[in-house]
């Protein structure tokens, strides 16, 4: 079974947390479960009934007191409702405005180490360009959002000038640290960058239909998305649609892939090695993956220098002229016979700007990329998409 992905989504009262969810949730597949977690001060949840008036599957609230530190113990029960009631695809945390992001996200990867039930995608935090400089100067809390987080979203900035947009730039810097930034557009930024890859999103990569994964910027804000990241978009193939990827080489990529011009690498790969996670786990097998025995296809989700290995799930029967059900629990993701023998990896690479040409020609020389030595010529193909 699969651990569920859980994305934490935190930032200052007021900051646009709920918009930006609501605006997610609008760019996913129809057949995507996502279950909302909400931490809020009072016990009036107006944001979750707003929530919940959009295509969230399932809604739960912990009221009363903040999800990092008095509630954190209730934290474990709110998360294995969702998971039995709900079977997500995903759980996004959406915390108070006074949470600390570095307690909670200590606690969601305790329980998954406990419970293999979960894992940490990654945490975001929303910054109110417009009213950052005041807060920032009064809350230890709001400085700690932005310091220990995978990635800031600059929300509001469209309402100010240039000048206080650069000062938030400028006190980021001040904290020292190599985190992922992007403005949003009125509260909007792409679901590429907020969420790695799961088995919800990977049906149609799989499938051979990835132009949705690697190129959806189809929404009216997606223009101006197109100025805060690059993307690049790699196919690797072997002679007859066979082979597998080289483990060595794509590890180094994976170690070595700078947080602050890499954002996300998603991936569908063939391996004959058993892979190991960023914590040193190794995926478990449905067949396959050991050397020298026939190879495996799985889910590659690398974020902010964490990444992990699902192994996919192979063809099931049909169930009264259907699909067998899936969920996230289980990846729900089902590959063709053909589709499966298409490519060795089918890989989408969200970048900083101005960092894609320059990755583009490392990945062309193979230096992090090729077939498993001994194995027939490649076929290597590097596109830019953005």
């Amino acid at each position: 079974m699969a651990p569920i992905p859980i994305t934490i989504i935190t930032g200052f009262l007021g900051s646009g947390k709920t918009t930006l969810i609501l605006n997610l949730v609008s760019q996913l597949p129809r057949t995507y479960k996502l279950a909302l977690l909400k931490n809020e001060f009072g016990d009036l949840a107006v944001d979750s009934q707003l929530a919940s008036s959009a295509s969230i599957s399932s809604v739960q609230e912990l009221l009363n007191g903040c999800i990092c530190c008095n509630l954190v113990g209730q934290l474990g029960d709110a998360l294995d409702t969702l998971r039995k009631d709900v079977v997500p695809d995903r759980i996004v945390i959406e915390t108070s405005g006074s949470a600390f992001p570095a307690t909670l996200a200590m606690e969601v990867n305790r329980l998954g180490r406990e419970t293999g039930n979960y894992v940490l995608d990654g945490v975001v935090v929303v910054i109110d360009v417009e009213n950052w400089k005041g807060y920032d100067d009064t809350s230890y809390t709001a400085k700690l959002q932005a310091r220990y987080t995978d990635l800031i979203v600059f929300n509001k900035w469209e309402q100010v000038d240039e000048g206080r947009y650069d000062d938030c730039l400028e006190r980021i810097g001040d904290m020292d640290v190599d985190t992922a930034y992007v403005k949003s557009s009125k509260g909007y930024v792409d679901k590429d960058v907020l969420l790695g890859l799961d088995g919800g999103l990977a049906r149609e990569l799989v499938d051979g239909n990835d132009s949705a994964l690697m190129n959806g910027h189809s929404h009216e804000h997606a223009t101006d998305h197109q100025t805060e990241v690059e993307v690049l978009s790699v196919t690797l193939s072997g002679a007859g649609g066979e082979g597998s990827l080289d483990w060595q080489k794509l590890e180094r990529l994976l170690r070595t892939a700078p947080k602050d011009q890499i954002y996300r690498i998603k991936a569908i790969v063939t391996l004959s090695t058993t892979p190991t996670s960023s914590n040193e786990s190794t995926p478990a097998l449905n067949g396959g993956g050991h050397e020298g025995q026939p190879a495996t296809r799985y889910i590659l989700n690398w974020a902010f220098g964490r990444w992990t290995f699902t192994p996919l799930v192979a063809n099931e029967p049909q169930v009264n002229g259907n699909e067998a059900s899936s969920s996230a629990s289980s990846l729900g993701v089902h590959a063709t016979e053909s589709a499966e023998k298409d490519f060795v990896l089918r890989m989408t690479i969200i970048l900083a700007r101005d960092e894609a040409n320059k990755w583009k020609q490392s990945l062309e020389k193979g230096e992090y990329l090729g077939l498993q030595h001994g194995q027939p010529d490649s076929n290597l193909v590097v596109t830019r998409l953005l």
